[in-house]
């Protein structure tokens, strides 16, 4: 079987591993041996239920052991697993259905009603019901013979800046995603992978790779906590543990806790962690946070190690990849100057093979990130901005993620988003929604002065929400996208009013 499809990757570990502990979820617990044995059988339930190999399976389902199942049997039957975000309904359910047009889907019996509603018209498994394919309940069936480049899964972009994408993602990009990953953690058998995150997201989607690429467990979780984060890393014996987007300054400003220190975590996956809050971070929850540069496209390019890593910095190209910062017209930018990262690699199918409905990409091309970074002489890595996110004022362009910086360095700011609104100008001018921290109040001409100390006159916000909470991505995103179209409010301070 080969070795970079899941079902090798799944028999493989297997075989080395065996009786060893490797899923805990939802209250399952599952060997290595035996969650082979549940590809397998839910393989062969899927098929007694007319799915067959390239058939589109979607799933509505949270984090469960329903989904893994699911995952994992889809890729052994060589049917396409289809996640779906489970906030999704309506107009946006309807469009991911759409898009990826699948055959069955299998929901939660509380989501199933948003399925009816959009007019779904194939074949609808609810969690519960005797007609949902589970695993043990057939015969074990032999593995469909997928090749590394096949589709496995269509995984859904976040649409921060535009509707959702359905991102054709191979085999051989799951297992590529296990070996870059554990290494660059420094993973190893002895490892307890804690994540939270959901699991119809690239990143959580992929520490199952990452653990059976070495042998390591894994606990999922239903849901991020903030208050009760490293308790269950504790409760679990996580020795990593796995943060994205504003999870950081979310379980910073939460209240010290005699427990924050009292787990085994000791590293975590951290991609994006605003630089002053690295240092901040790993003295008071004694866990070093790993960088990195990865997309649902793409995989882990750019990255650190635990060992070595720069606070405010992704990291360097990573082997088996190539990185270029380019101008607008795909020509390369001097080290030092900020430009759109375009990125291309040698290791087999580890990219995606394009969106749905698009045309297949070549392997080895160069593929534009849509991101801002800076490459620094000595080949280190600085993300920017997104280049949709790019402020543009007075002539100069702002990068919402350095004010954004800026922002979280206000002792009394839990969370901050700064984004570009109109100006009477033809220009744009600088906004931003700041979170204040429990119990604090927050001053909107106070974070102007203090925006004012740390940033560039140019650079300084002219409109201020004090806000109670942003609206976020089930992955903790930041959509931006609601906060343009909200823009400037009758409550909204104004610098210049």
């Amino acid at each position: 079987m080969n070795r970079m499809t899941i079902p090798g990757l799944v028999d493989a570990a297997a075989a080395h591993h065996g009786e060893r502990a490797f899923l805990t979820v939802d209250g399952t617990r599952r060997t290595y041996a035996q969650t082979r044995t549940d590809a397998a059988t839910m393989a062969s339930a899927l098929a007694a239920r007319g799915c067959g190999p390239g058939d589109r399976v979607a799933a509505l389902l949270s984090n469960r052991v329903e989904l893994i199942d699911l995952v994992l049997g889809c890729a052994w039957l060589g049917a396409v697993v289809v996640p779906l975000n489970t906030a999704l309904h309506g107009r946006l359910l309807r469009h991911a259905l759409d898009v990826s047009e699948p055959r069955f889907l299998y929901a939660e019996e509380k989501l199933v009603a948003r399925v009816a509603e959009v007019g779904y018209e194939g074949q609808v498994w609810a969690t519960g019901s005797p007609q949902a394919p589970a695993p043990g309940i057939e015969k074990a069936l032999d593995p469909y013979p997928s090749r590394p480049g096949d589709t496995a899964a269509i995984l859904f972009t976040s649409g921060t800046t535009g509707p959702s994408r359905g991102v054709r993602c191979p085999h051989a990009q799951f297992a590529w995603w296990g070996r870059n990953v554990a290494d660059s953690l420094r993973l190893t058998a002895d490892d307890t992978l804690y994540t939270c995150l959901p699991l119809f997201h690239t990143n959580a989607l992929n520490t199952l790779a990452q653990a059976m690429t070495v042998g390591a467990s894994m606990v999922v979780d239903r849901r991020f906590s903030a208050s009760r984060h490293w308790q269950r890393a504790a409760e679990t014996g996580a020795t990593c543990v796995y943060v994205l987007g504003a999870m950081v300054p979310m379980l910073l400003a939460q209240p010290p806790r005699p427990g924050d220190r009292a787990h085994r975590a000791w590293r975590g996956l951290g991609p994006g962690t605003p630089g002053p809050l690295w240092k901040v971070f790993r003295e008071r929850f004694g866990v070093a946070l790993v960088d990195g540069f990865g997309s649902t496209e793409t995989n882990a390019i750019i990255g650190s190690v635990p060992e070595d890593c720069r606070p405010g910095h992704m990291g360097t190209v990573r082997d088996g990849f190539e990185a270029r910062v380019v101008a607008t017209d795909l020509s390369d930018v001097p080290d030092g100057t900020p430009g759109e990262l375009v990125v291309r690699t040698d290791q087999e199918h580890a990219f995606s093979s394009g969106y749905v409905g698009e045309r297949t990409l070549d392997p080895g091309s160069w593929r534009r990130t849509g991101d801002r970074v800076v490459r620094e002489p000595d080949g280190w890595f600085r993300f920017v901005d997104r280049v949709k996110d790019c402020i543009r004022r007075r002539g100069e362009n702002i990068s919402s993620y350095e004010v954004e910086t800026a922002l979280r360095t206000h002792p009394d700011i839990a969370e901050a988003a700064a984004f570009p609104v109109a100006s009477e100008l033809a220009e744009d001018e600088v906004m931003v929604a700041v979170v204040p921290r429990a119990h604090c109040v927050l001053d909107a001409a106070a974070v102007a002065r203090h925006c004012a100390a740390e940033l560039p006159a140019f650079a300084v916000p002219r409109y201020v929400d004090v806000v109670a909470e942003l609206p976020l991505t089930e992955t903790g995103k930041v959509r931006k996208s609601v906060l343009r179209e909200r823009g400037v409010t009758a409550v909204t301070w104004d610098r210049f009013g």
